[in-house]
């Protein structure tokens, strides 16, 4: 039996004989089966065929990009965030090989890997048991987890603190539990907000969007953009990474909110007539 892996996604499943008959990520609205069907993998495969490497970029002080290339799945970026001793892997990568955990190892290795929404869950259980790491996923999202373990720790409420300057917030929008992670100390104190794509920085590096569905482009409601500006209105940072590697280096509190109140616009009719 096996840890069988989506091709399209990236999400691995529980070990069985059988391929599964279907992703239950990729089928449901907010992603995507590939036009090509249903196909899977598995990170001994990965491994194996030589084709993948993860490259581990020193963004700034305490802040480490992890990237696969050629990209696989989603294509999204993992990010080490190391605080006074503490380091936490943001969202998660699905490949991972004895050399990724030995270059980790020597930055300190992952006290703990916290999930923006299911869509980059990826192999987390594979990071986990390679670093003894527990993984923090919100409990409104419990029902996308793929793969269970006993690392995984469920956490409720609307914030909570990994570390001292470290926090995660629940937002919503994406999906119901989707997070994003506060690190107070980051860019010399200043503040760095970290979100997967729960807010995604657009084409033009000073905006933001929201959305229920990217690849479907299936908008927010005005509503849920609203509450979302209001709890990141009590958030104090000046840059932003998202998903994607596309940051807002500086003023990205007040980029956000700009561009959430011109989403709301747009939605309401008032921005534009056309």
């Amino acid at each position: 039996m096996v840890h069988y892996i989506c091709e399209t996604c990236g999400v691995q499943y529980e070990r069985t004989n059988e391929v599964p008959s279907y992703c239950v990520i990729c089928t449901e609205e907010r992603q995507y089966v590939s036009s090509m069907g249903q196909s899977w993998t598995t990170l001994s495969q990965m491994v194996e065929s030589g084709i993948y490497k993860n490259s581990i970029n020193l963004e700034e002080e305490g802040l480490h990009s992890i990237n696969t290339t050629p990209s696989f799945g989603i294509g999204q970026t993992a990010y080490l965030v190391q605080d006074k001793g503490y380091n936490v892997l943001w969202d998660c990568i699905t490949f991972l090989d004895p050399h990724t955990i030995e270059k980790i190892k020597e930055l300190g290795g992952i006290d703990a890997i916290a999930l923006s929404h299911p869509h980059y869950y990826s192999s987390q259980v594979e990071w986990a048991e390679a670093f003894n790491a527990p993984i923090y996923i919100h409990e409104d999202d419990k029902e996308w987890v793929t793969r269970q373990s006993d690392n995984i720790i469920f956490w409720s409420g609307e914030s909570l603190e990994l570390q001292e300057g470290i926090v995660l917030h629940r937002l919503g929008g994406h999906y119901k539990g989707a997070t994003i992670l506060e690190w107070q100390n980051g860019h010399a104190q200043k503040g760095i907000l970290l979100t997967g794509d729960i807010v995604r920085v657009v084409a033009d590096r000073q905006w933001v969007s929201f959305m229920y569905s990217y690849a479907n482009f299936i908008p927010l409601p005005s509503s849920t953009v609203e509450r979302i500006l209001n709890d990141i209105r009590n958030i104090e940072f000046s840059r932003l990474y998202d998903a994607f590697h596309r940051i807002i280096k500086e003023e990205a509190k007040q980029r956000v909110i700009e561009s959430g109140e011109r989403y709301i616009k747009a939605l309401d009719g008032t921005l534009f007539n056309t």
